[in-house]
């Protein structure tokens, strides 16, 4: 009788949420660096949430971009609040994304569509609302946009968004 030393076969590790949220959350035609920068970016409960990661590359730029919930913050915000971490995201992409040469992060929040509308397609009604915009070349330091943020300088901030949304100051 012969006996045979058998190994159990081997199990394939379960995915981390984060790379499940990073996979399904990611777009653009650089979906990969996409998901590796939402690999990064989930592993966080930010108080304001990452909607979507997209990444996109013509020729030799690639812009990586963020979209963020501007509403039902995971715990109450003021505005520095926000734009620390805005400041903090746009740090975590470009460590993430070395190819990136500039991070576009822009803040939504939903719009009430009527019943019975188009929301998909060429006639599509928009479902969300830009409050906040801002784009990030590489090299840019924090404390340069850290001043930025706060004075405003090449952002957009829908102003109502800004007083309705932070209920811990200004």
């Amino acid at each position: 009788m012969m006996l045979v030393a058998s190994t159990p076969p081997a199990l394939a590790a379960k995915p981390s949420m984060a790379h499940v949220d990073a996979a399904a959350r990611a777009e653009g035609n650089r979906k990969d660096l996409a998901i590796a920068v939402g690999d990064r970016l989930f592993l966080t409960e930010w108080p304001a949430q990452v909607l979507n990661v997209e990444a996109n590359q013509s020729g030799p730029h690639v812009v990586v971009g963020l979209r963020v919930s501007g509403v039902h913050f995971h715990q109450p915000m003021n505005r520095q609040e926000f734009d620390a971490e805005i400041a903090s995201l746009v740090g975590q992409v470009f460590a993430a994304a070395p190819s990136a040469e500039e991070v576009d992060v822009w803040t939504v929040i939903p719009l009430k569509v009527p019943k019975h509308e188009v929301v998909a397609g060429d006639l599509a009604m928009p479902t969300w609302r830009t409050v906040f915009t801002i784009s990030v070349r590489r090299g840019e330091t924090a404390p340069e946009l850290a001043a930025r943020l706060r004075q405003g300088k090449e952002v957009f901030v829908d102003e109502d968004w800004t007083r309705s949304a932070f209920k811990r100051g200004t």
